[in-house]
């Protein structure tokens, strides 16, 4: 939940390099309304099997066997394009342009076009793509989700394959996880824009309002799905009711200015439309955040209930587990017993009687708040879920690491949280506005992406946003040494077995990377490392702003070789480069501390090991009391946990099975919780279509 503020609108928009003109503020207008209009069709009995044959037939339509034959004659028209002069090669990229502009398009002309692009990248970076890379361009310029292996190139890739897309869409909208990333990658990666005809720009927390309706005028915008699909709910609340561009103008002469040009401005969109995307990493993207909807808000004039919440933990805090409540971690819910709803009653009367809060005269009412605080406390932990930052409570991603600092949690939650923390209480907030991100995706009429881990998710690429998976093969074999998964009985003796691995890499001079699933986590094995005088960085949301500086000595090897303790942060978008010291050593090591819910998340951060090649291993370390096995396995583990009293596991029949089955099991619960979120948003859009 993020709160607004109605942005300003500038008098007129920059023009449009690749249609040749300007953009008015009609066209943004009539983009904006057009694209509002086309909304995505759900699915249902028939038609789901229907959208797996087309699926089905778009996959065999474009194989890998095709794009790998042309990706060879790419290459072969290099020397073709290589030695004409930067004059010759801008007047060839410009003709070609006009044919993508017109939508003529062959793919002879892609072909051709890729081979140009590629010089362009080769001359202004000097980075020449692989086949490889030529084959994931062609993919994604015919729609395809494309895995890419970590350090095969996707920056590279999505910088040869933007053009194209551009070109033949007008605007395209490049997403990724984090604002470093779209700020680097468009910064980086302007030259070849520029040298295509197209202007880029990116959109992160700290764009100013003003600029942002310049930015998003350019052909190729890059951002975080939470600025720009926040954009665009912002556009839907000025745009009201609106259908047409004369419509919206006629309701903007009711509350505009008394200039006419105030009252047309003030109904000006800042995002013209949606017409293409191009996804990186996307699966973070578009499975890890579908479960979270985005919702607009304000918050109110008054809190009026700050009080209740500080009442309503501290009631929490007198109720006894097992006996007065049950808890259910999966699902984050709270139950209270029969004792409990008695025990409830007693505090309430109590409460009342000592000049509390009125609303504890209601029951019902005050149970759902001791409920509420009841999961607040045991649900939602300190170094996981959330942070206090300068006495604030700050959401914490579970999937990167990283604080989310303009969110809140919906229906009192954060304020129970807060309350539980004793810091300031905040207002409940109004909601406006609210739109999943899987609502939001399907709205693009043209997209694409890649990612290290797409195969993982090819069900829900295939079923929710109806594009083909492609597995591309690595440019070079990989030399990464998977070593075996080793399970303790308490966390206790598995961060000491950790601490003890991480020392013995040490000392054969290899760079680490140590994984973790929380904040909590990496504060453990960092103050572990530091009592046996283990020199080491740690990259966590408290030290996110050290990411590139951090990352660029953690491929250092040798006698001082690099330490790096991380959460999931440093697994999205970044390479780990290693000198020849750490080459020559066995290259990176990478320990996981505990196993995600998802597979693909652990391949993600096991994926820094090994790139292009290089030499590398990895390690997985689990125990019976990490939050995976807790939530998914409570009674497997507990029974495991009383008959082998040893410390470590590894060698127990079926032990390996059962991780691997909780992990089945989290991915499913998860995957229930995205359908869930979408069937609720494609309800709210039928039946309360003011809402979303």
């Amino acid at each position: 939940m993020t709160s607004f503020p109605l942005n300003p609108v500038p008098a007129s928009l920059p023009g449009n390099a690749a249609t040749g003109g300007a953009m008015t503020n009609y066209t943004a207008l009539y983009e904006s309304l057009r694209s509002r209009k086309l909304k995505p069709v759900v699915p249902k009995n028939l038609d789901i099997l229907a959208v797996k044959l087309q699926v089905a037939a778009e996959r065999r339509r474009v194989t890998l066997k095709d794009l790998r034959r042309r990706a060879d004659q790419i290459v072969t028209l290099a020397p073709k394009f290589r030695n004409v002069s930067d004059a010759v090669l801008d007047q060839q990229i410009n003709d070609i342009r006009e044919v993508f502009v017109r939508r003529r398009q062959t793919a002879d002309h892609i072909d051709t076009a890729l081979a140009m692009i590629r010089e362009v990248a080769r001359r202004e970076t000097g980075e020449e793509p692989f086949a490889v890379q030529l084959v994931a361009a062609l993919a994604m310029q015919y729609g395809r989700m494309v895995e890419m292996l970590t350090g095969e190139g996707k920056t590279l890739t999505g910088s040869i394959t933007a053009p194209l897309i551009a070109w033949q869409h007008r605007w395209l909208h490049v997403l990724t996880v984090n604002d470093y990333l779209a700020q680097r990658d468009a910064q980086s990666r302007a030259c070849i824009f520029k040298r295509c005809g197209l202007r880029v720009g990116a959109i992160t927390q700290e764009t100013e309002n003003g600029e942002r309706f310049d930015i998003y005028a350019r052909d190729i915008v890059y951002g975080t799905p939470k600025q720009i699909v926040a954009d665009w709910l912002r556009d839907q609340i000025r745009l009201g009711r609106a259908t047409t561009p004369w419509n919206a103008r006629t309701m903007a002469s009711l509350i505009g200015g008394e200039d006419s040009a105030d009252k047309s401005r003030s109904i000006m969109p800042m995002v013209p439309g949606l017409h293409a995307a191009l996804v990186d990493e996307a699966d973070a993207v578009l499975v890890d955040e579908g479960v979270i909807p985005l919702i607009i808000a304000r918050a109110r004039q008054e809190d009026e209930m700050s009080q209740v919440y500080r009442e309503a933990a501290d009631l929490a805090s007198k109720l006894e587990d097992t006996i007065d409540f049950a808890i259910e971690p999966v699902r984050r819910r709270a139950t209270l017993k029969l004792r409990g709803e008695d025990r409830c009653k007693q505090l309430f009367a109590a409460l009342a009687d000592r000049g509390g809060s009125a609303i504890w005269r209601a029951t019902r009412r005050g149970e759902e708040l001791i409920r509420q605080a009841l999961v607040a406390r045991y649900c939602y932990i300190k170094g996981q879920q959330y942070e206090t930052v300068d006495g604030k409570v700050v959401i914490v991603d579970e999937y990167t690491g990283r604080f989310l600092p303009d969110r809140s949690w919906e229906h009192g939650l954060h304020q129970a949280v807060e309350a539980k923390e004793g810091v300031e209480v905040t207002a409940d907030r109004e909601t406006l506005a609210r739109l999943s991100f899987q609502r939001y995706f399907r709205s693009y009429p043209f997209m694409c992406g890649m990612t290290g881990t797409a195969a993982d998710a090819t069900g829900e690429m295939e079923s929710t946003y109806r594009r083909p998976v492609m597995v591309i093969p690595t440019n070079r074999p990989i030399a990464r040494k998977q070593m075996p998964t080793r399970v303790f009985r308490s966390a206790r003796e598995k961060w000491a077995a950790i601490a003890d691995s991480v020392a013995d890499i040490h000392n054969q001079g290899r760079p680490i990377l140590v994984g973790t699933r929380s904040v909590a986590a990496s504060e453990t094995i960092a103050r572990m490392l530091e009592q046996r005088g283990i020199q080491h960085s740690v990259l966590n949301a408290n030290f996110d702003k050290d990411e590139a500086e951090i990352i660029a000595r953690a491929g250092k090897g040798g006698l001082s070789a690099n330490v790096t303790v991380a959460t999931n942060m440093a697994g999205r978008g970044t390479d780990i480069k290693l000198d020849d010291l750490a080459k020559s050593a066995g290259g990176l090591h990478v320990i996981l501390t505990e196993m995600h819910s998802a597979k693909r998340i652990d391949r993600q951060f096991i994926g820094r090991a090994g790139r292009q090649g290089d030499p590398g291993s990895a390690q997985i370390f689990a125990s019976l009391e990490d939050e995976l096995l807790r939530k998914f396995a409570k009674w497997p583990s507990h029974i495991i946990r009383q008959r082998f009293p040893k410390s470590e596991l590894t060698d127990i029949p079926g032990i390996l099975k059962l991780l691997n089955w909780s992990q089945r099991r989290a991915q499913s619960h998860d995957r229930n919780n995205r359908d869930s979120v979408l069937k609720q948003d494609d309800w709210i859009d039928k039946h309360l279509p003011g809402v979303g």
